[in-house]
């Protein structure tokens, strides 16, 4: 009776320990019952049939997928590498198990191929300045090619694009002959909003003459404001020309 009793006692206890499995939030079971699918069962407390049921797990949370560095020759013909990162996350789990053998590594495949594949198509200058357009491509593709799998692809990012060293150079060039051209246009702008409002002083300063004196002793204080300076003091030429004319006379006529 007390071994009939054990046997009893350690069947129940690995009955319950193979047929109760307790799932966390963020995980759902798919359920297997003599290798058909029944569905995904989670959270909380779930009872399997001991050799008849299995159960595989599949985590609901969001997966940062890390693309590495891919080797890509740019539509005007440039190598470069392109990193980026993916988010994903499974939103049927029984279509994640029985559609696709591994839905992470598939999804890691896809967003490679992918990435080399849009980025190929590019030139390097949309390829470094239409990055929000490149990132909204590839997450496109991938999102409707994951579809099957229960897979929503969430967003993607391109991390980094690495120039050649010979690239770089070039580029570091028409930056600064690009900033060379800019600082002419504008000192040439500058000369030219200069000579106009000279221009304007000039007609003001012949419609009325008296501005031009006015203008002529105003430089006058301010050179005089310099202690070390030597000032010349034009005389009008109206003042001495009856003096002119009367030495210039003949003695005849001044006779």
């Amino acid at each position: 009776m007390p071994f009939a009793l054990i046997f009893i006692v350690f069947f129940t206890i690995v009955f319950l320990a193979s047929s109760i499995r307790v799932l966390k939030e963020f995980e759902r079971g798919v359920i297997f019952r003599l290798g058909r699918v029944l569905k995904a069962k989670g959270p909380g407390l779930i009872i399997l049939i001991p050799v008849i049921d299995k159960m595989k797990k599949v985590d609901l949370r969001t997966v940062t997928l890390d693309v590495p560095p891919q080797d890509i020759i740019t539509k005007d013909n440039v190598s470069v590498k392109v990193s980026a990162v993916v988010y994903f996350r499974v939103l049927d789990p029984v279509a994640a198990v029985i559609e696709v053998e591994n839905f992470y590594f598939a999804t890691s495949q896809l967003a490679q191929t992918t990435l080399r594949s849009v980025c190929g198509q590019e030139e390097l200058d949309s390829l470094l300045s239409e990055r929000e357009q490149i990132n909204a491509k590839i997450q496109s593709i991938l999102d409707q090619d994951t579809e099957p799998w229960g897979v929503k692809v969430s967003k993607v990012e391109v991390k980094e694009i690495d120039l050649p060293d010979e690239m770089k150079r070039a580029m570091a060039k028409q930056a600064e002959a690009e900033r060379e051209r800019r600082s002419k246009i504008i000192n040439a702008e500058g000369e030219f909003q200069a000579a106009q409002k000279l221009a304007d002083a000039a007609r003001i300063i012949e419609s009325v003459p008296a501005a031009l004196q006015l203008r002529y002793l105003q430089t006058l204080r301010e050179v005089s404001q310099e202690h070390s300076s030597t000032i010349l003091f034009p005389i009008p030429i109206d003042l001495v020309k009856p003096f002119l004319e009367k030495f210039s006379s003949s003695p005849k006529d001044r006779g």
